[in-house]
């Protein structure tokens, strides 16, 4: 008997070395075992140090460099579009936890190229990460349906930052976490009525974020009295060109105030309002006087010309949180045991010249 379980042991050995990784279904099926008789085998294994398991799957582990004794080692994988503006303090939040754990991070970037979300996890996964921080390319930050399936199927555990899947998708039962930019920008727009505007315009460009802010500015619009001007044409006709934005968004704002009685404003992104407010200015605008302005995120506005009131989402510790949490899933004594999570962290508003607030005070 001994000699027939060594025999099983060495066959999967083989099996898994050959392949990098094989699922434990397909691995009993081709045994001809059950797959209570290979899971333990694979436990056997595991304790040894021979193969790796993540969840359904078996893993030929990699060779792994050395940690602090207090190390569990750990690589992490993340995959964002870029490591620019927004996503900069994400990463940041995320290589602190990890690093201070004793892991290491590897990030990928998508580059908001289709399909190239794909590529990256599976290039990650092959180098031996152990679960996964991910931002798909979904365009309202949403996953469609229909697409997104293999995001839940990565055989890893993997969290979400930044974005969400609808109720029914596969990747709705993932860990999430993400900032509530519905009520950071709600936020905004109370903050512009407790300063007594009723007329509010929104300059919101073309992001996944957008949806989500435009839901809470209606959200607060309905829940405080408040009208919206005109909408701008923005969403449906991107401009070419970033100074293009700049120029067409200052027109915007301009007939708004002009022609439709609008005396504040919620923009975004912070570098749209540092951009705008002096083209407002050259169109006889003032700012604050004539248009209170609000900047959601808060990347510049402090050093601006005239410092922005600007929403700040918490994006290092959203990085910060989600790292947390996927290692938390890789700590086999995780209390948490097999319950997901949503969290949804809340921006902050910081009030400065722009929206008018020392001229009432």
């Amino acid at each position: 008997m001994r000699q027939h379980v060594d025999q099983r042991h060495a066959q999967i050995l083989e099996l898994v070395r050959s392949r990098g990784s094989v699922r434990v279904a397909e691995l009993a099926d081709e045994l001809g075992v059950s797959a209570v008789t290979l899971r333990r085998d694979i436990e056997a294994l595991a304790q040894r140090g021979r193969v790796n398991r993540l969840h359904g799957v078996v893993v030929w582990p990699q060779e792994r460099p050395r940690h602090s004794p207090d190390s569990r080692g750990r690589r992490v994988g993340m995959i964002v579009p870029t490591t620019d503006y927004y996503y900069a303090d994400v990463v940041r939040g995320a290589r602190e936890v990890v690093e201070a754990r004793g892991a290491r991070l590897a990030v990928a970037l998508s580059d908001y190229l289709p399909g190239e979300d794909e590529t990256q996890a599976r290039r990650l996964l092959a180098a031996g990460a152990d679960g996964l921080l991910l931002t798909p390319t979904w365009e309202d930050g949403t996953a469609p349906h229909g697409e997104g399936d293999w995001v839940a199927g990565l055989g890893v555990p993997t969290v979400l930052v930044e974005r969400t899947a609808p109720h029914g998708h596969p990747a709705a039962a993932l860990d999430r976490v993400r900032s509530d930019h519905a009520y950071g920008s709600a936020e905004a727009l109370r903050h512009l009525a407790s300063l007594g505007h009723r007329r509010i315009a929104l300059a919101l460009r073309p992001t996944p974020t957008s949806p989500r802010l435009r839901a809470g500015c209606r959200s607060a619009i309905e829940a405080l009295g408040l009208e919206e001007a005109p909408p701008s044409s923005l969403d449906e006709n991107p401009a070419r060109g970033t100074a293009e934005r700049f120029e067409r968004t200052a027109a915007y704002l301009r007939e708004a105030v002009t022609e439709h009685g609008v005396t504040a404003a919620l923009v975004h992104t912070d570098g749209d309002a540092v951009a705008v407010i002096p083209r407002l200015r050259e169109q006889g605008v003032r700012v604050p006087e004539d248009l209170a302005v609000v900047a959601y995120d808060d990347e510049i506005a402090a050093v601006a010309d005239i410092p922005v009131t600007a929403v700040a989402p918490a994006k290092r510790a959203i990085g910060a949180r989600a790292a947390a949490l996927l290692l938390s899933r890789l700590d086999a004594s995780n209390p948490l045991g097999g319950v997901r999570q949503h969290l949804d962290l809340l921006p902050t508003l910081t009030v400065r010249m722009s929206c008018g607030a020392h001229l009432s005070s």
